[in-house]
């Protein structure tokens, strides 16, 4: 049922706001005393790489988080990025291979096989989980494909299974993006736990963070492993006990991690079940609130699957709304407008296709984005939430963006006209438009 809010006028028009401006988000990552002692205890021992003699932070967290994630190895990296470069290079990604990418995910998915030489192939997504369209990857494989990124967005599994399948048939290596899934499950085992090889990303804003950057890449190939681990550092061997080599096997790269950051994530990695256990609760009952609001979509989960809440993603839906005529775009501005107004910090996440994005243009495979019509659809009616829930104690102000949410769908009549009188661009024309702009701007200064 949903809560009546009587009267109040919009905070867009003038009405009181239904969440406090100092009641806005929650700091993240929560930093306990816990934390700040295992970083004092990394800062005391004088061993911050994972080159230095006697590092224990590193390899701790490397040993811990394969436990935890169900895997033989792990190898902990400076980011996820090049966690995910790793894990396709371990997977056999060369240069002028293909790699089969999801038209909706963060840049980083696809820059990861460019920056090995490969070109990214986009396939389109499905519109109910945001994640690959199995269907979608078979009709992207050509005979110079090499591997698959699977990327378990906003902290939903992806269809494993059967796009392991079709992988398979092909021959195809599957690598995990979990760089938004850590803890989550498909079908009972860990994401993380199919591919060849997998990453996932400790940065800042993540579910599991560093005190800034990190990433794991987990596999159970001893030979990936340990070609992994020369990769992360010049294609060196790094010997436990006796002085480093300065020798190259193989063409490496710099991706040490940070020993003080990976003593933090320990310790944050202590308490991850207690806090995705809460998270569930919190997230589980603002979902059920907005889900009773016609026209809002909120994010499924199938009973075969367990949820990350990375991100929380709502899809606009003018017809359930009240206002079949009325273009989804539109309507959708219109109601993350009052609802910013509320002081709920929704956002977009990513504002076009991966292959529309600029730094593809020169790329083989790069262009419009106008061959994903699933991926454009849901980034033009759709609008997320990030960070403000991962906090263990944020269920009260979750309880406020519900009561938000409800006020603003209570005034849906009013938004239906502002969306039939607002000058409209998509979210990638205005992107395109703003940082052609800027971009211009600095080039010529």
């Amino acid at each position: 049922m949903v809560k009546q809010t009587g009267t109040q006028q919009l905070a867009l028009l003038g009405g009181p706001r239904a969440v406090a401006r100092d009641r806005r988000v929650l700091p993240w990552p929560r930093v306990t005393a816990d934390d700040e002692a295992a970083v004092l205890r990394s800062l005391r021992s004088h061993a911050y790489t994972s080159a230095s003699a006697g590092e224990v932070e590193i390899s701790g967290l490397e040993r811990e988080w394969a436990d935890f994630a169900g895997t033989a190895y792990s190898v902990a990296v400076s980011n996820g990025t090049t966690a995910l470069a790793l894990a396709l290079a371990a997977a056999g990604v060369q240069p002028g291979s293909e790699v089969v990418v999801p038209a909706l995910s963060f840049v980083a998915s696809a820059m990861a096989p460019v920056h090995l030489g490969a070109t990214p192939v986009f396939a389109d997504i499905d519109p109910h989980t945001f994640n690959l369209d199995p269907a979608a990857f078979e009709a992207a494989i050509s005979p110079r494909t090499s591997a698959v990124v699977v990327v378990h967005l906003h902290g939903l599994p992806a269809e494993l299974d059967e796009i392991g399948v079709i992988a398979a048939r092909h021959g195809v290596r599957v690598v995990e993006d979990a760089a938004q899934a850590h803890g989550a499950q498909y079908r009972g085992r860990p994401v993380g736990t199919a591919g060849a090889a997998n990453s996932f990303s400790l940065n800042v804003s993540k579910n599991l963070a560093t005190c800034g950057e990190g990433g794991l890449v987990n596999t159970d190939d001893p030979e990936r492993y340990r070609r992994i681990v020369m990769m992360r550092q010049f294609g060196e061997i790094i010997p436990q006990r006796s002085e480093r080599s300065y020798v190259s096997h193989l063409l490496g790269w710099n991706y040490k991690p940070n020993a003080i950051q990976c003593a933090f994530t320990r310790s944050q990695l202590a308490r991850l079940p207690g806090e995705q256990k809460i998270r569930e609760e919190n997230v589980r009952r603002l979902l059920g609130r907005v889900s009773a609001l016609d026209g809002l979509g909120v994010p499924a989960v199938s009973d075969d699957r367990t949820h990350a809440w990375h991100i929380l993603r709502f899809r606009v839906d003018p017809a359930a709304f009240g206002a079949p005529d009325t273009p989804a775009g539109p309507l959708r501005a219109v109601v993350m407008s009052a609802l910013r107004a509320e002081g709920v910090p929704v956002s977009h996440y990513q504002l076009m296709p991966l292959p529309a994005q600029p730094a593809f243009r020169g790329v083989p495979g790069g262009h419009s984005g106008e061959e994903h019509p699933v991926t454009r659809q849901v980034i033009e009616d759709s609008f997320t939430i990030q960070k403000a829930h991962l906090h263990p104690d944020a269920g009260p102000l979750l309880d406020l963006y519900a009561e938000a949410m409800e006020k603003v769908w209570q005034h849906r009549e009013v938004l239906v006209r502002r969306a039939a009188e607002l000058t409209y661009e998509a979210p990638w024309q205005r992107a395109e438009r703003i940082g052609a702009a800027e971009y211009g701007s600095g080039q010529r200064n």
